[in-house]
């Protein structure tokens, strides 16, 4: 059973190296916040693991934490990728003209 659970944590520390080196390299920032989530999603999955072979449910607020700062963190990057790929609204002095014209030239 010990022999298991070492071959797991190691399995989990080399999932998170390499979620670690997709944050580093890029390319570009959905790449980075993709990894960010599969890194918080593996931090879960080792507290989850701990519960189940301890016995225990002390880290259990722990594990909503980390989930919540996930969720938010992932909303977050979507909501500033999503404004930034946004076309930019069209200037308002070039499309209706003059003042003077939408009057009808009076003055």
């Amino acid at each position: 059973m010990t022999v298991l659970i070492v071959l797991i944590f190691l399995a989990f520390a080399v999932a998170a190296l390499l979620t670690v080196w997709r944050i580093i390299r890029g390319p570009s920032i959905l790449d980075r916040a993709v990894a960010a989530d599969v890194l918080l999603t593996l931090v879960l999955c080792v507290l989850g693991a701990e519960m189940a072979i301890n016995h225990h449910t002390r880290t259990l607020p722990l594990l909503l934490i980390v989930a919540a700062v996930g969720v938010f963190g992932s909303i977050s990057v979507a909501r500033f990728v999503a404004r930034r790929d946004q076309p930019a609204p069209p200037e308002q002095g070039s499309a209706g003209g003059s003042d003077a014209a939408r009057e009808g030239g009076r003055r």
